[in-house]
């Protein structure tokens, strides 16, 4: 099928496609999609952590913001990256809560931790954190800006230092607050619906 030409130049008719696979392979389905199955969702430039429309980001506090990912209503979680910006005088501890469900977590600036376990989480690192750990998330004094990608499946119960519950914070309470931030800062309540699935 090929000709004296260079190897890598392909004559019509070839069984290998422009991206390498034979063409039996790049054969996208036909058959009859699967009932209820909710659109695929892509959300450009999360990486950017640098160059982004501030209006994306919602403030929770006055060091805190996310920007959200997906609001899986269905599922009962929730990814969203989490910003920390330090300023002058602002203690560096986020929250103290317990988990009931499972929470993955990147790194993908600064560095953080919990008071309560030994390990840090850097750059570039992955966290797991379990149904039912109970901590208290610090960014250290030396780090101005942390920014980490949270995958939250269930809620956060926040709580003091014995344990009693002074909070929650779910999809639903995040969805309600994105919702309210994007009408505030003009992009319209509406925005937030694309992140719904």
């Amino acid at each position: 099928m090929y000709s004296s030409q260079p190897h890598n130049v392909k004559l019509t008719g070839s069984p290998i496609a422009d991206n390498g696979r034979p063409k039996s392979e790049a054969i996208p389905y036909r058959g009859t999609p699967l009932p209820n199955v909710p659109e695929d969702l892509v959300v450009p430039g999360v990486m950017q952590l640098e160059d982004y429309d501030e209006r994306f980001w919602v403030p929770q506090s006055e060091v805190i913001s996310f920007r959200p990912l997906l609001f899986s209503v269905s599922q009962g979680f929730f990814v969203n990256i989490l910003r920390v910006r330090k300023t002058p005088g602002s203690s560096g501890i986020l929250s103290r809560h317990r988990h009931t469900g499972p929470v993955h977590a990147t790194t993908l600036k600064g560095k953080w931790h919990h008071l309560e376990h030994p390990w840090w989480a850097t750059e570039g690192s992955y966290a797991f954190e379990p149904p039912g750990d109970i901590h208290t998330l610090e960014v250290p004094d030396d780090v101005d800006e942390c920014i980490i990608m949270f995958h939250v499946t269930g809620a956060y119960i926040y709580v003091d230092p014995d344990g009693k519950a002074e909070g929650v914070e779910d999809v639903f309470s995040k969805l309600e607050t994105a919702r309210a931030h994007y009408e505030k800062v003009g992009l319209g309540a509406s925005y937030v619906d694309q992140f719904i699935r």
